[in-house]
């Protein structure tokens, strides 16, 4: 199994983390990261922690505590000893901040080039079938299993809702490379998954190969989760429900007083379809309930892939009677979760923005226009409690004949019960909170000299954090 320590490494342990965002553009997603990075860091203060990235140097200055391990070029470990303390000096204090003040100061430019690339291959791809759209390609090869794996102690498939037909290329990836480390022995663990919809007969095929020889398989929510994995011959001893990795990140930015804002969020996407005359009721909803409630409408941008929380959320703005900033391209995931903090409510259609919301005990509208999304919100919501918890994300679907009644509604009764969800949220998420450290103390015991190394077993988390 890996190295257990030896060679290179001086006697570190070794972690190779997989995630669902190689390009680093989504920012629950990089909240996840940040919240599995300090985890391990926490027991294992030594190791070295290194993240599947395509954005190396962007990596250095979203979450200087792991290491880069670039996979568009073969997925190597750095260079070690003082060569690889100077590299990570360089890239987290030079290298990362400069990576990324360029990337946010060339996204405008860039998103308006791959716009005109893609209609241009699809006006080629018209003409060269005759004046017919042609059929869709199928999924592009996948690349070779990083070569890092094979020196690793442990591999960890990071928290996401990758394993579904929506994201087959990320899906497959990710089974390529847990059924490597099961072939050389390695341990091998899910956490934080979302898994389906997964109707797609390749992937069915591929997951009942590799998942039931994962060591652990923690999931985000118990509502479809679990019978799908069971259906795909996972033994319910290695499966345990814990709620998102997000979470804890979300639940420490949390204010002390309740917000007045109403936030705000459209995503429109190729797995998120929204039709026009929706998403214009949405904005005209939005806007008169802020108006009547006295508040500021808030644009929350979560994921800047293809400008497509920002491009469609800011246009719901316009008429507004007062409305906040919105944040910068090189906005945190800490940025966003305290523009979340200042909200009283918010209507979302991105999944990790409800997340936000929930654990700092702000409760949220989230509306929803499709099968992928609606096992995302309604797993979300199971996992913060039936009753009043559970009351505190309303889910709302775009294609219903009452729309503007529907989102009214919806607003205006959690505008009235924020205060009273408050505490029960909160108390949902230090529940989650500690679901999720219980998950990793029994990851932790999968490595060889994983129980003897530094640091101790987390302690659950008691009222305040």
């Amino acid at each position: 199994m890996g190295n257990s320590g030896a060679g290179d490494g001086a006697g570190k342990i070794k972690v190779l983390v997989d995630n669902g965002e190689y390009w680093l553009r989504n920012r629950g997603d990089i909240a996840m990261m940040v919240m599995t990075v300090e985890r391990l860091r926490e027991r294992w203060p030594h190791a070295r922690i290194g993240m599947l990235t395509d954005e190396p140097h962007v990596l250095r200055g979203v979450l200087p505590q792991a290491e880069p391990v670039p996979a568009h070029a073969g997925g190597h470990w750095g260079r070690s000893g003082l060569a690889g303390r100077l590299e990570e000096a360089a890239g987290v204090h030079l290298l990362g901040p400069a990576a990324m003040r360029w990337r946010s100061a060339t996204e405008v430019p860039k998103h308006y080039l791959r716009g005109a690339k893609n209609w241009a291959r699809k006006e080629v791809r018209v003409l060269t079938a005759g004046g017919r759209e042609p059929e869709p390609a199928g999924m592009p090869d996948l690349p070779p299993v990083p070569a890092a794996l094979v020196d690793a102690d442990l591999v960890i498939a990071q928290g996401g809702g990758y394993m579904t037909d929506v994201d087959l290329y990320q899906a497959h990836r990710t089974l390529n490379l847990l059924e490597a480390a099961q072939r050389h022995g390695i341990p091998n663990v899910m956490i934080g998954q979302g898994l389906g919809p997964m109707r797609d007969a390749h992937l069915l095929r591929r997951a009942a190969e590799v998942l039931p020889g994962a060591d652990l398989i923690a999931l985000r929510e118990g509502r479809r989760g679990p019978e799908l994995l069971a259906e795909l011959g996972v033994a319910a001893e290695k499966i345990v429900v814990t709620g998102d990795d997000a979470v804890e990140f979300a639940y420490r930015l949390r204010r002390p007083g309740i917000g007045t804002d109403l936030g705000l969020c459209l995503r429109i996407s190729d797995y998120s379809k929204v039709s026009d005359s929706a998403r214009d009721t949405l904005g005209v909803v939005v806007r008169r309930e802020a108006a009547e409630l006295n508040t500021a409408l808030a644009p929350l941008i979560i994921s800047e892939y293809d400008d497509e929380d920002r491009r469609h959320t800011l246009p719901l703005l316009t008429g507004a009677a007062s409305t906040r900033p919105v944040i910068g391209r090189a906005g945190t995931a800490q940025d966003v979760a305290r523009q979340v903090s200042r909200c009283r409510v918010l209507v979302t259609s991105a999944y990790h923005l409800a997340v936000f919301a929930l654990s700092q005990g702000i409760p949220a509208v989230a509306v929803t226009a499709s099968e992928y999304y609606d096992d995302k919100f309604y797993g979300l919501a199971d996992m913060f409690g039936a009753g009043a918890a559970g009351a505190g994300l309303r889910i709302v679907h775009l294609d219903v004949d009452n729309l503007d009644a529907e989102l009214s509604r919806a607003i205006r009764q959690l505008w009235e019960s924020a205060p009273e969800l408050r505490d029960t949220l909160q108390q949902r998420a230090v529940e989650q909170i500690d679901a999720g450290r219980a998950g990793l103390d029994r990851v932790y015991g999968l490595v060889a000299g994983g129980e003897g190394a530094p640091g101790e077993p987390a302690e659950p988390v008691q009222g305040e954090r």
